[in-house]
């Protein structure tokens, strides 16, 4: 169970195509006409062009409009990746500290709260991570992994539909829709 929680970490904070960048605070809220654009592309095109758009929203996402705080989010990164989810937390609270209106602080922190089982954590900076950020796909996926991972399946279902809903291109969160209906279908 330990490892797949470390490869879906993975998944989450770097997506399919990872990278931090920097560039206007007002971007982390998810809100603008580029990723208004980039949403439209994901849900019209298919294969390298929709990896391409998703790439961009994740790149979009990720900047804080600090070099500083871009700093500490791709150190928490690095700490996860390390498999130092203690050190991560430290970062991303840091960033949280700092920057309290940037989204994807608080769901990299739920990456690092979800890989230590720490599941009301994650849980609570998901929602805060959502409530910034209602397009972040990457939230809505680690919302189902933890639904799914405490047998929650109708909510696991339905936070992966959103997710599929905003990124329908996905074959990773297509393939935890299809494995949670599998599961749902099993137990009725």
């Amino acid at each position: 169970m330990e490892m797949k929680r470390y490869i879906l970490a993975i998944f989450l904070a770097f997506g399919v195509a990872g990278g931090v960048g920097a560039q206007q605070h007002s971007l982390a809220f998810g809100e603008n006409a580029r990723l208004d654009e980039l949403f439209a592309q994901m849900q019209g095109v298919e294969g390298e062009d929709a990896g391409r758009a998703e790439h961009e929203v994740l790149r979009i996402f990720r900047q804080s409009g600090s070099e500083a705080m871009d700093l500490l989010l791709a150190r928490g990164y690095a700490a996860l990746e390390a498999r130092d989810s203690k050190l991560a937390i430290w970062h991303f609270s840091a960033l949280i500290d700092h920057a309290p209106a940037f989204a994807e602080g608080y769901n990299a922190r739920a990456t690092a709260y979800f890989v230590m089982g720490r599941y009301g954590e994650a849980l609570a900076d998901i929602e805060q991570a959502l409530a910034l950020n209602p397009r972040n796909f990457g939230a809505l996926v680690g919302l189902g992994a933890i639904e799914e991972d405490i047998d929650n399946l109708e909510n696991a279902l339905k936070a992966y539909k959103l997710a599929l809903a905003l990124n329908p291109h996905s074959t990773e969160i297509a393939d935890s829709v299809k494995r949670v209906e599998e599961q749902i279908f099993i137990v009725h």
